[in-house]
């Protein structure tokens, strides 16, 4: 389940980062492509979280997307994460934690 929202977010990071690449920074059309497919598997990939609610799941997604953004940002860009960008990503995983797993 966690593993299936990391694989969708990297999927949803990368497809868009490559769709960045070749329109904002010149990189071969190709790249662009790709990364229309790949954000077309993320949606597939979704699709196979075990949680009934496709809310639920899409706003979990966005919690772990901006942690993943932030680690994105740091390898791949070299810019440094700060206080602030880790408090608010841990808030969100904290929000995400809290409409997934509380009691219903």
């Amino acid at each position: 389940m966690i593993l299936l929202f990391v694989v969708a977010g990297l999927a949803e990071i990368g497809g868009g980062y490559l769709i960045w690449l070749c329109l904002r920074e010149g990189k071969p059309f190709y790249l662009g492509i790709i990364g229309g497919v790949v954000l077309a598997l993320y949606g597939v990939i979704a699709t196979f979280q075990s949680f009934p609610s496709f809310g639920r799941v899409y706003a979990a997604y966005g919690g772990v997307f901006i942690v993943l953004s932030v680690l994105w940002g740091w390898v791949i860009d070299k810019e440094i994460p700060d206080m602030y960008d880790w408090i608010g990503a841990g808030i969100c995983l904290i929000g995400v934690s809290v409409m997934l797993w509380a009691p219903r």
